[in-house]
């Protein structure tokens, strides 16, 4: 069963993250272990994230 994964606890869990390419990297990983439901909750607070994050985060987990 899958809960409800949120950008929020990926960026806890994965406190390491320096950037935003990096999130989309580890967003892809969650994707392809079964993740079915994501939710942007929290902007990601790198220089790098940009304006259409929130679509550009849908389509990389939807691609994986």
């Amino acid at each position: 069963e899958h809960n409800m994964l949120y950008l929020s606890e990926i960026l806890i869990k994965e406190h390491e993250l320096e950037n935003y390419s990096e999130v989309c990297r580890v967003l892809e990983e969650y994707a392809r272990d079964g993740e079915m439901h994501f939710q942007f909750d929290v902007k990601p607070p790198f220089e790098d994230t940009p304006a259409n994050w929130e679509d550009d985060l849908e389509m990389v987990f939807s691609r994986a």
